[in-house]
This record gives structure tokens, C-alpha cells and sequence, in this order.
């Protein structure tokens, strides 16, 4: 073959396509990035990429020094083409190359079949095409082979000077990239702009370091050498910076960059509603020569600390790729191996700074914390209350839930209620030694702290009544008998205290619930078809020292006391056997039958309905209305709330943060 037939040829193995090419990169970010790069060591000013959805075409161009046809064949086309052997330094602008294996170009082929190449350099222009479905064709017997791409008629080629890349026939969904790629770009260079003289733009549009969205999220600062420091100027809300260029740098393994912490842990996803992609910055990424080297190193430290949800970074470490020293870089170009002396130099000088950063970060969030949480009168009426060393303990507490990476106003308004819970209860403990000094001359000091207990158990109980009056108020709200049937069975046998405010808590044991619920399973498997079907559901608990049962009825079913009086004694004598043989049969038992309507026989004279109910009380049932047990419940709970007759200094301050909106408290970031 002459070279007049084929004036390309590229020389590879199946092998190396699917391992370097197709399989290279999962993401268009990655991939172009590796032309970006390419751009920059051909001393290119401008990048421009355009993303064509409906055409599903991908085109890069830039205005480099371009491609002759003998640069194509023997530098392009040919894999693994050690650049730095030849040039460590761009020609025109003196960069620092970043190309070092050569396979990058392989990575088009994991997001398009076709990669279509146009070039104009001094030596004139010329172009090719390579199908990634041509090359597998040739080679598909796994050996080596001879791929020649076709050329491409250097009449259609219209660009004045540098390089083209068209991609089509795309194996991946281009609809997403938009501002998630513009984003990701931004992040994985640090040389794009007018300083490097090195622009990028997508779809029109520059590519900038405002594109990286990460700036002003940023709260608390370190910075090491002149890379960090220029990122603090653009570091818009920073609230503290620190500068640790001095303790870090060294001659051998000297770092730039940055490591901040943000203003929230929710700030660290990146919500692109519309493009349906989140992609956390909670990381430190490597950067060497300007461009992404490793995703994040933070991972590799396993740390657990809160403040590792607030973490983000960007660390230059150049010398991890000197020209004279063995490629760092993994195949696939996105990670560093982790085994060479430079990576973990690397990670010895990070993990000493994280730990420096950890402390000094507690320390901040703790006094902010305390601020925030004083800017509400209430809890600084209940500060100014405490001695000298309480305060201290105090603000610590504040400062930890400050720490915790949670970004609703109101969660962090709980969690400050709870806190002074929290702290109220480990004071008492702490005075539980006075009862020792308790004498007939000092009864007053058992007094305070009965008193003191009377105010936390107050302030607690009015927690749990404001949330059950959201569960009663969801219940009194439904209209329609079938839901309100439906919500009935969801929450009555879960929350007895609908029933009765003094049943607290159910608690079972497998022993009597199988025992008990297979007697009362057979007492309804001999009720007739029509007691059946006006069976919803039976069950059985103990509560409140007590065994109860449970009946609920159809909301649409009318019953006669004679209904219930006739299962209601099968169910006692069934509750009463069992209990009896396992020597329960003196404790208490009730049952509850609840009914959507009055019973039948309740209007047939003046007091039918008293007597009904003395009836039942003979097994120690009741009946209770849907509506009844629902308005019951609320007016129980509401009084509570409502009451002010016992309320005590914390159950006050509970009470006010509770009612109050504190969304000042902790500063709005956008």
C-alpha cells in the first residue's frame, strides 16, 4: 500500500481500543477535557465546543498552531506518544505541557463512533475520519492491525488555523450539558482565562471561574501559596481566611490551592433541577499543571468528623508529574497511584492540615453558634441565667449543634429546644448528690429540686402534646367517613392516647398477644355473617396497667347495644380465661368499641343511652363516636398547651421558641 492511498494509518490492537478508548472516560466532561487539553498545549488562545442535541453532534475547535499530516500520523495517530520526550515547553507560549501518554484521544471513542479531525497549521489544512466500528471490524480477531482513517477533501474544511473536532454518532444523551458541563469544565481547570491567556467557551458562551459555583459557599478559608490566595479574591462571603503557606511548603513536595469550609453541608450538592443531576463538591480534587488530576483525595481519609460534611478544596501539587520522574497518573487519567511516594507525601501533608483545619473549624462553628442561638431573647433570657462554668457548657452545646449538617431553620430550632432539654437534664443529674444533704434543717433544698423537675417534666410534656395535636387536627380535619375510617385504623392502634391521655405508650409481650389474639381470633370466628361484616378490626394491648381491647366499627354501620353487648362478653370471657390461666386474672380489663354512628337504641326513650352504657360496663366496655373520640382528644390537649397555671421558666422558654419563627438565626446564603 502506497501512502497515496492511504495517508493515514493508525496502529492498534483490540486490546487498547476497548481498555483505552471505549471504556477510557465515563463522562462527556472528562472527555472533553482531554481536547481542552490538547488545545492548550497547542498554544490555542480560544476553545470553543458546541453541543448540538438534536443533531447529536459534539464540535471542539481551537485556534492552536494546528496539525500537519505528518503530526497527524506520527504524533496524533499514533498511541502512546510520549510528547515530553520531545517538548517539555509549548513553543509559542512556554507552557508546561500536560499530554504525557498519548491515549487520550482514544477517550472520543467512549462517547461517539465517529471522531472527525480537521487541522490547519502553517503546512496547509487536511482532515480524516475514524469510525470506532471500522476499527473493531478490522481488528475484531483481537490481534494487531492497520487502521487507515479517511480523509477528508480539503476543500470542506473551513477554519482559518488550528484544530476541529466533530463527534457524531454519539452513544451518549447529550440533553444534560448545559450548565452541569459549563460547571464541570470550570472545575477542571485552573488555567482557563485571560491571565493564561487561554479561553473556553460553550455554546457562545466564556467558560469562567464563576462557573464553578463553589465561591460563594465558602465560609472559612486555608489557603497555601499564590493559587490560594488568588482564590480568596473571588471568595465572596468568607467570613475568616488563615493563610498556611509557611507551614506547608517545602522544596521537594510544595502544594497551592485551597481548602474551605461552607456555610451549610447542603451547599456541597449541586442541584440542577432542571437537567435532573446533583453532583456533591464535598471533596478536595488534585490539580497538576492547571488540570484535574484526581476526583477527591478527601475520601481517602476516612475521616468521620462533622466538619468533613463542610469540606470542599482544590490542591495544585505539580510535583507529582516532573518531567523526570515515571507518569503518576492512572490509565485512565482520573485517578493517581496510590502506592508512589509522591501520592502519599501527598496525603501525609493533607491529612496534618485536615486535622488543623478540624479543630480550628470546631472552634469557629462553637462561638457561631452561640451567637446565633443568643440572637433568640428567649434562650438568652435562659443563658444569663447560668453560673460561669454552665455558660461554658452551654455554648458548647450550641457550638455542636451548630456542627451538625443540617440546613432547616426549624430542625435546627428543635434541635436547640431539645438541647436546653438536654442541658436541664444533665444539670439535675449533676445536683442529684444534693439529696444526700437533704436534712430536717435543709428541706428546701429537696424542694428546689422537685420544683426543678416539675419544670422539665412540664417542658417535655409539652413537646409531646403540640405534636399530638398535629395528628388529632389531621384526623378532625378529614370530612369523609371512609377516610376518617382509614386514618382511624392507621393511627388508633399505634397511639392509644387518642383514647385516653394517660395511656402513654403500648407495651406487648409475643407470650400474650399470641395467646390472647388466638382466643379472641376463635370468639370471632363464631360471631354470625352480619357481626362479622360489622367487624372492621379487633386488638389487643396493655397501656396504662391495663389490658385493653380494641373494636373498631364500620363508620357506616348502625348497632344496638345488643350488638355490642354480645360480642363484648365473648371477648371478655375469652381476654378473662386466658389471663386467669396465666395468673393475670385479677388486672384490669377494658374494651373500647368505636363506632361511626349513635347506637340504634339510644333515642328509643329519654336516658337509653345511660342505660346502654351501664349495660356495657358489666364487661367493662365503652363506647366511644368517631367524632366524639377525635374532639375529646383535642380539647385534652389543647387545655394542656393552652394552660399557664403550672408553666415554669423552661417550659416557657420552650414554649416561645416553639411558637416563634427563628429563620434569622442563622445567616441566609443563596
Amino acid at each position: 500500500m502506497t501512502t497515496e492511498e492511504h495517508p493515514y494509518q493508525m496502529t492498534l490492537s483490540l486490546n487498547v481500543l476497548r481498555h483505552l478508548g471505549l471504556g477510557l472516560y465515563s463522562n462527556v466532561a472528562a472527555v472533553l477535557s482531554e481536547v481542552v487539553a490538547n488545545a492548550w498545549d497547542a498554544d490555542a488562545e480560544h476553545v470553543y465546543i458546541s453541543i448540538d442535541p438534536d443533531e447529536k453532534r459534539v464540535t471542539i475547535q481551537d485556534d492552536g498552531h494546528g496539525m500537519s499530516m505528518d503530526d497527524a500520523n506520527h504524533k496524533y495517530l499514533l498511541v502512546g506518544y510520549e510528547r515530553r520526550k520531545e517538548e517539555a515547553l509549548t513553543p509559542t507560549f512556554k507552557r508546561p505541557v500536560m499530554g504525557r501518554k498519548g491515549i487520550g484521544k482514544l477517550s472520543l471513542f467512549s462517547i461517539a463512533r465517529t471522531v472527525e479531525v480537521h487541522s490547519v497549521s502553517k503546512e496547509g489544512k487536511h482532515g480524516f475520519v475514524m469510525d470506532s466500528d471500522e476499527i473493531e471490524e478490522i481488528i475484531k480477531d483481537g490481534g494487531e492491525a492497520q487502521y487507515h482513517p479517511s480523509p477528508v477533501d480539503a476543500q470542506s474544511i473551513v477554519i482559518d488555523r488550528g484544530t476541529r473536532i466533530i463527534l457524531t454518532n454519539m452513544k451518549r444523551k447529550l440533553q444534560w450539558t448545559g450548565t452541569h458541563l459549563r460547571r464541570r469544565l470550570a472545575r477542571r481547570f485552573s488555567i482557563i482565562g485571560s491571565l493564561n491567556r487561554f479561553e473556553v467557551e460553550l455554546d457562545g458562551k466564556p467558560v469562567t471561574v464563576d462557573d464553578r459555583d463553589y465561591q460563594d459557599k465558602l465560609q472559612y478559608m486555608w489557603t497555601f501559596g499564590e493559587v490560594g490566595l488568588q482564590s480568596r479574591e473571588v471568595a465572596k462571603k468568607l467570613e475568616r481566611l488563615e493563610c498556611r503557606s509557611g507551614d506547608v511548603e517545602d522544596q521537594e513536595y510544595r502544594i497551592d490551592g485551597w481548602i474551605g469550609t461552607s456555610f451549610t453541608a447542603g451547599q456541597l450538592k449541586d442541584p440542577d433541577t432542571a437537567e435532573k443531576i446533583k453532583e456533591s463538591i464535598n471533596k478536595i480534587v488534585i490539580m497538576v499543571r492547571g488540570k484535574l488530576a484526581q476526583e477527591d483525595i478527601l475520601e481517602e481519609f476516612g475521616e468521620g468528623g462533622l466538619y468533613t460534611k463542610y469540606v470542599m478544596g482544590e490542591i495544585h501539587a505539580d510535583f507529582l508529574d516532573l518531567d523526570d520522574y515515571d507518569d503518576i497518573a492512572t490509565t485512565s487519567r482520573q485517578r493517581l497511584i496510590e502506592e508512589d511516594p509522591r501520592y502519599q507525601a501527598l496525603k501525609g501533608k493533607l491529612f496534618s492540615e485536615l486535622k488543623y483545619i478540624q479543630n480550628q473549624w470546631t472552634e469557629l462553628r462553637n462561638k457561631q453558634g452561640a451567637r446565633e442561638a443568643l440572637t433568640i431573647p428567649q434562650i438568652e433570657e435562659w443563658f444569663s441565667d447560668l453560673d460561669s462554668d454552665q455558660r461554658r457548657s452551654a455554648e458548647k452545646l450550641f457550638g455542636r449543634i451548630n456542627q451538625l449538617p443540617i440546613d432547616d431553620n426549624d430542625q435546627k430550632r428543635q434541635l436547640f429546644v431539645s438541647g436546653i432539654l438536654a442541658f436541664e437534664s444533665l444539670k439535675l443529674r449533676n445536683m442529684l448528690y444534693r439529696l444526700d444533704e437533704v436534712s430536717t434543717e435543709n428541706l428546701g433544698a429537696l424542694n428546689d429540686i422537685f420544683i426543678q423537675l416539675d419544670d422539665l417534666e412540664a417542658s417535655v410534656y409539652y413537646q409531646i402534646a403540640k405534636e399530638r395535636l398535629k395528628v388529632i387536627r389531621k384526623l378532625q380535619g378529614l370530612v369523609d367517613e371512609k377516610a376518617k375510617e382509614r386514618a382511624l385504623q392507621e393511627h388508633l392502634y399505634k397511639h392509644l392516647w387518642l383514647l385516653d391521655p394517660s395511656w402513654e405508650r403500648a407495651t406487648h409481650t409475643e407470650v400474650m398477644e399470641k395467646r390472647i389474639g388466638t382466643a379472641l381470633k376463635d370468639v370471632a370466628d363464631s360471631l354470625s355473617k352480619k357481626q362479622r361484616n360489622a367487624r372492621i378490626d379487633i386488638y389487643y394491648s396493655t397501656t396504662g396497667n391495663k389490658h385493653v381491647i380494641i373494636e373498631l366499627k364500620r363508620a357506616n354501620r348502625v348497632l344496638s347495644t345488643t350488638d355490642l353487648l354480645d360480642q363484648s362478653s365473648r371477648y371478655y370471657r375469652a381476654a378473662r380465661t386466658v389471663l386467669s390461666k396465666m395468673d393475670k386474672g385479677n388486672e384490669p380489663l377494658e374494651i373500647v368499641c368505636v363506632v361511626g354512628r349513635e347506637l340504634r337504641d339510644w333515642n328509643d326513650y329519654p336516658d337509653s343511652e345511660i342505660q346502654s352504657r351501664k349495660s356495657l360496663q358489666a364487661y367493662n366496655a365503652r363506647v366511644v363516636n368517631y367524632d366524639q373520640l377525635i374532639n375529646n382528644a383535642l380539647q385534652a390537649y389543647q387545655d394542656y398547651v393552652d394552660s399557664s397555671e403550672r408553666v415554669g421558666r423552661v417550659y416557657r422558654l420552650i414554649q416561645d421558641i416553639s411558637e416563634q419563627d427563628v429563620g434569622a438565626m442563622s445567616p441566609e446564603v443563596d
